[in-house]
């Protein structure tokens, strides 16, 4: 008999074998999966997420395209939600947790089975719950965009992106990756085949919806808050 490992194998190869792939430098490989490039480990995360998350119209969403200050506005965005939960320094969760624990991925919460436990788990939430994600804003679930709920967005300059992603994959990579040279990372990076790439159209999914929802999409850059 198969083990679970090998089924689980079997099952992700079969669901990712309809998508153009690519060799990744952040992940072996990146899947287009609806016009964005996505790691292979992310993309049953990101497919339940879509069928399953039903948000609330009190759950504020921070989203970022990777390395784009996204530990910062979780850290922010988490104090200030919270901020009469824990109005003293003393027993501050961010002085014991990392903000990723606290403010979760929410594809990172939908990988894997047993879906009825995670969907027990977030109605336990004490609200207002705070979620990230790196998805574009096209492939949010339904529910995000058809609720009242919030979405914060930072951005940041390409360049100092790209940059940090290099140097932050080179320094945590499994043995099995190969180090990739900048040159090679650009070049992969300057034709959108980088995790939940294009850049740009990432970027622009988010403005042009804060454009037309300001009371719903808020759209900061990294380079602002700095100020």
């Amino acid at each position: 008999m198969a083990s679970t490992e090998g089924l689980q194998a079997y099952e992700e190869e079969k669901l990712l074998l309809p998508f153009p792939k690519e060799r990744g430098w952040g992940s072996r490989h990146l899947y287009l999966f609806q016009h964005f490039w996505c790691p292979s480990t992310h993309i049953e995360g990101v497919i339940n997420f879509q069928k399953h998350f039903q948000a609330k119209d009190s759950d504020v969403i921070v989203a970022s395209f990777p390395k784009s200050g996204t530990t910062w506005l979780k850290a922010l965005t988490f104090s200030i939600l919270n901020r009469k939960r824990f109005s003293s320094f003393d027993n501050h969760p961010l002085l014991t947790s990392n903000s990723h624990e606290l403010v979760p991925f929410l594809d990172f919460i939908f990988h894997g089975d047993n879906i009825q436990h995670k969907l027990s788990y977030l109605s336990n939430m004490t609200e207002p719950r705070v979620f990230g994600t790196h998805v574009p804003f096209p492939s949010l679930s339904n529910s995000i965009k058809e609720s009242n709920c919030k979405i914060l967005y930072i951005c940041r300059n390409p360049f100092d992106a790209f940059v940090s992603s290099w140097t932050f994959f080179n320094k945590t990579k499994s043995g099995s990756l190969h180090e990739v040279t900048i040159e090679e990372a650009l070049e992969k990076y300057c034709k959108g085949i980088v995790g939940f790439g294009p850049t740009w159209e990432h970027m622009l999914g988010y403005w042009k919806e804060s454009i037309a929802t300001p009371n719903k999409v808020l759209f900061l850059k990294y380079e602002g808050l700095m100020l």
